[in-house]
């Protein structure tokens, strides 16, 4: 009998709501309070996040952000700053004690890529993992993924590009160098791609995490079983938001 695992699909919230979840559950798993946890969840309004060693100020417009009614945040994990809009997001948290997850960070990286190929598979699209933390079909980005390690637990998540704005999310991103800023808008339109370019239709957002799901269920061999936010989880969250994800010298602490 295969193991089961608890999936929350937490629907659409703010970009400090998502990550206070996040860590939430990554608490939560810690003390030994709830499965290992897969979560689907989207941003309303659209936010860009930064990861957890990037400056804010250089990495955002901040006043286009504003302009656009787009939220900033910066999260636990590390990598580089995130438009997020038409996405699915997903976010596995599990022990890293876990015989599903490898104690290699790359490796583990790659068995969780794994689960979203397999995902990306059930729509009709082959991809393949592009270390250290991209998923690639046709040698474009149609994912980016993001891990850290806390109270010997894993939370790696990361995007799955249902659609892609490229001159929006340059339009909210300072670039170094003004001059060279369409020839990399350009460069980025060639090396992205989303699941609406590659099938030339769009899929909902309700599909894309029932492929997402199957992906998990068969790369892992488990069983996702639907549920929700426990009380605790929603407390941690709420305080998560409120002292850390909303707070300015969080999101401007570098």
């Amino acid at each position: 009998m295969s193991e089961e695992w608890r999936l929350l699909q937490t629907g659409y919230a703010k970009a400090f709501t998502n990550m206070a979840v996040d860590k939430a559950i990554l608490v939560s798993h810690s003390k030994g309070l709830v499965p290992p946890t897969v979560r689907f969840y989207g941003w309303v309004p659209p936010a860009i996040s930064i990861g957890y060693f990037q400056s804010l100020v250089e990495e955002v417009d901040l006043k286009a952000c504003q302009r656009y009614g787009v939220d900033c945040v910066r999260r636990i994990t590390g990598g580089g700053a995130v438009f997020h809009d038409k996405e699915l997001t997903y976010s596995l948290v599990i022990a890293e004690s876990h015989p599903s997850i490898p104690k290699n960070i790359l490796q583990s990286y790659g068995r969780i890529c794994g689960a979203v190929m397999k995902g990306l598979e059930q729509l009709g699209i082959n991809s393949e993992y592009a270390p250290i933390n991209d998923i690639v079909t046709n040698c474009r980005k149609i994912s980016g993924n993001a891990q850290t390690r806390k109270h010997q637990t894993v939370l790696q998540h990361g995007t799955v590009l249902m659609d892609v704005d490229v001159d929006t999310m340059f339009s909210l991103l300072k670039v170094p160098n003004e001059k060279i800023k369409d020839k990399l808008i350009a460069d980025v339109k060639q090396r992205v791609t989303s699941i609406h370019h590659c099938l030339g239709k769009h899929i909902r957002f309700t599909q894309v995490a029932d492929a997402m799901r199957r992906g998990f269920e068969e790369e892992f061999q488990i069983h996702l079983v639907e549920g929700g936010l426990t009380i605790e989880e929603q407390t941690f969250a709420e305080q998560f938001e409120k002292e850390t994800f909303l707070t300015e010298k969080w999101n401007r602490k570098r």
